[in-house]
């Protein structure tokens, strides 16, 4: 539905000597935390549309006071990272992603931007300093818990303030169209209503921080092999019904000041300089109020500005600041850019002043509480983590087992991470680092790297009457014998991913296939923890005793492996990503340009003349479990899939069409949490599978509680050119474990329904 920002502003300041009446922020934004909220007192409360409002007003009254020559000062911005010739920290800037200098004549703040999807990014140590490493994109949507990414967010922001940093490029809402992406471990899920709230809680804890936070890559940014000329096909109504509502969702759940636009084309067009996306969709449709920012290096033209782009970013990337010189002399003698130059600053400046920037200036060398973050850290890992195989119960361990052999991974001395500019490592950096060996001032952001949390040293405090080894797992040999010698077998596996490539299959890296099946043929009681950014395929599956997917799981990761291992934690994470069992199951199972292209380590501008079309139109808006319902396919794991070491019952399914009611109940004998999902599975006599509606449960033993959920009208409709449009007749809703296993279900009847954005 659209934003009401520009309703609001005129509904409340209908003259100027009204600004007053909003200027006053909400709670959320009343004070500047030094700790993350606790769950208890906590709430998702994103920046008032009183207050944007407001600073949009005043804003406005800037705009009027600038001087010519100060116009498009905070319309460009430098990369603040010594990464090569002619690149230095500009003076003012703390070392990280971004600068933009502010005007002190006005009172306008410069702007200091960090990556910070997973926490404050670690620019290679540059700092020399460290930060809380959240756990990865999909392991924080395995929790389906807004209110869990809200505080993780909160904790992020508030790490920013205290390094300096007041704009967060975070917010990561690309849906995950092909398991097989390099930054798939980064984003959320592959369904826009989960993708949407998740993000829109983050957005909002980051900005409770007096900080900006971006929304990224806008949009259909699906791949990175080829990603600065991979043309994304698909068409206006597929968009808007899947990775664009999810953007549509995140922004009015989170207020995002920022929209980051990606590097991709859509339908011809590079996404910076895109017409479509940024003035019709963003813009003109979603009312949207704040500014964009380019990629850095993706812009490639002046009349980026003109098609919608406000600000370019780490313009030393680009062949020319283009919004510098070039925009203030098109601006003298085209009215055109004039007006677009003014709409410009107003746009960057109501982000500053919404998020109270220039009131609540940040400051480098702010105290961090680490321990306090580190628990954040660790429970949102703690909910991530997946429980996919459990035969004969296999898990909890027992604590009184003698001897556990752990192999593979690492895992004495670290957990994995994801790779790029997301990065982030603790003071001391990483516990282990594996350089690939590339060439270039980019080369050490693609080092494989290892936070310094053991999972070793974890399960040995959790078991210390136990003789729990470990062996690197790269000598088949040596792994299999040591499994011989041990009760219990868990074997840490690792498949690392970054931006700049993708993977070339499912498959787990460095013969760890082979090795995991070698090692369950000699002991059947062996588990796997797995490591991933991605989905990966199981060919020795059935012959293990348990799979623990644990995604890259941050800064505290070995310390929540080792609490479900051993039954200290109840896992509740639920997939939000399909599983397939084959990339021929996908809508395209050779990835567009992998054979052919080089991956994008260095960040170099593609040739001129590049081309790579990307054919989404295939799927269409029914992305991950969408396609296998349609095409009748069974995952490897379904989405929301999840195991407990209870049991769940969901029943008393209701719904007007609107929203829907429903029972959780624990059917075992100890706590835990489940999510109980509801689908649409049918409309107008037509089969479909859409997520309606969700809520995460904690429940005792033999409790029930009731759920009821919201249904976004958008999610039953088609979008029909200009607006929705729901087909009258019966829709079909149900209550299912994962999207594939479906129960309960009640039809209700419903009438034609259009409505504009």
């Amino acid at each position: 539905m659209r934003t009401t920002l520009l309703a609001t502003c005129a509904r409340i300041l209908p003259a100027a000597g009204a600004l007053a009446c909003a200027i006053a922020a909400p709670a959320a934004l009343a004070q500047t935390r030094a700790t993350p909220p606790t769950t208890s007192d906590a709430a998702i409360a994103p920046i008032s549309e009183a207050t944007i409002a407001a600073a949009r007003a005043r804003a406005a009254k800037t705009v009027k006071a600038m001087q010519e020559d100060e116009k498009t000062t905070l319309t460009h911005g430098a990369m603040a990272m010594p990464m090569g010739p002619g690149m230095s920290v500009p003076e003012g800037a703390v070392p990280g992603a971004g600068y933009v200098p502010g005007i002190a004549r006005l009172g306008v703040p410069a702007l200091t931007e960090s990556d910070a999807s997973l926490g404050v990014a670690w620019v290679m140590g540059m700092r020399k300093d460290g930060a809380t490493a959240m756990p990865s994109g999909l392991a924080m949507a395995s929790s389906w818990n807004p209110q869990l990414l809200y505080e993780g967010g909160a904790m992020i922001g508030s790490e920013a303030r205290a390094k300096g940093f007041n704009v967060l490029l975070a917010g990561g809402a690309n849906l995950m169209r092909d398991p097989r992406g390099g930054r798939t471990f980064e984003y959320l899920a592959e369904d826009p209503l989960l993708t949407g709230d998740l993000v829109g809680a983050a957005i909002a804890g980051v900005q409770s921080n007096h900080i900006i936070s971006t929304i990224k890559h806008f949009a259909l940014n699906g791949q990175e092999t080829g990603r600065k000329f991979a043309d994304s096909r698909i068409g206006d109504a597929a968009a808007r019904e899947s990775d664009l509502l999810a953007f549509q969702i995140g922004i009015e759940k989170g207020h995002p000041l920022s929209v980051m636009c990606a590097y991709n084309k859509v339908e011809g067009a590079k996404a910076c300089g895109n017409t479509y996306l940024l003035d019709t969709v963003l813009k003109r449709d979603w009312g949207y109020p704040g500014f964009v920012m380019s990629d850095w290096g993706a812009v490639d033209a002046l009349d980026y500005a003109i098609n919608g782009l406000d600000q370019q970013s780490g313009d030393q990337l680009d062949a020319k600041v283009f919004f510098g010189a070039p925009l203030a002399e098109a601006a003298k003698s085209d009215p055109r850019y004039k007006a677009r130059l003014d709409d410009m600053n107003a746009r960057v400046l109501t982000a500053i002043y919404a998020a109270g920037i220039d009131q609540h200036p940040a400051t480098p060398g702010g105290a961090i509480d680490f321990d306090a973050h580190a628990k954040v850290a660790e429970e949102t890992a703690r909910q991530g983590i997946v429980l996919l195989r459990n035969a004969g119960n296999a898990l909890p361990l027992a604590r009184r087992a003698q001897r556990i052999a752990l192999i593979g991974g690492y895992a004495s001395k670290g957990v994995l991470s994801g790779g790029g500019s997301s990065q982030v490592q603790g003071e001391s950096g990483p516990a282990v680092s594996i350089p690939l060996g590339l060439e270039g001032p980019f080369a050490d952001f693609f080092a494989k790297a290892y936070h310094a949390s053991s999972p070793l040293k974890a399960m040995r405090a959790l078991a210390p009457q136990a003789t729990i080894t470990w062996a690197p797992g790269d000598d088949i040999g040596a792994a299999v014998a040591a499994a011989g010698r041990a009760d219990v077998v868990v074997v840490f596996a690792t498949k690392w991913s970054s931006e700049g490539f993708d993977q070339a299959d499912l498959s787990l890296p460095d013969g760890q296939d082979a090795m995991i099946a070698a090692v369950a043929k000699a002991n059947p009681k062996t588990i796997v923890v797995l490591e991933t950014g991605n989905p990966v395929t199981m060919p020795w599956l059935e012959s293990t005793a348990a799979v623990l997917e644990a995604w890259y799981p941050g800064a505290r990761g070995g310390e929540a492996i080792a609490s479900v291992l051993f039954g200290e934690t109840n896992p509740s994470g639920h997939l939000p990503i399909t599983f397939p069992r084959s990339v021929d199951q996908l809508p395209r199972p050779v990835l567009d340009g992998y054979a052919s292209l080089e991956p994008d380590f260095a960040g170099a501008p593609p040739t001129p003349d590049a081309k790579l079309p990307v054919d989404y139109a295939i799927e269409g808006s029914d992305v991950g479990y969408r396609w296998f319902a349609r095409k009748n396919e069974s995952a490897l794991f379904p989405f929301g899939y999840g195991l407990s070491y209870t049991t769940f019952a969901a029943s008393g399914l209701s719904s007007d069409g609107t929203s829907a009611r429903f029972t959780l109940t624990n059917t075992g004998s100890r706590a835990g949490a489940d999510v109980g999902q509801v689908y649409l599975v049918s409309r107008a006599g037509k089969p479909i599978r859409r997520l309606v509606g969700y809520a995460r449960l904690d429940l005792a033993p033999g409790a029930s509680q009731t759920a009821t959920v919201p249904i976004d009208p958008r999610l039953l409709a088609d979008w029909n050119g200009s607006g929705w449009t729901m087909p009258a007749g019966d829709y079909v809703f149900a209550l299912g474990s994962d999207a594939e296993h479906i129960g309960e279900s009640v039809s209700v009847r419903l009438k034609t329904k259009t409505w504009k954005d």
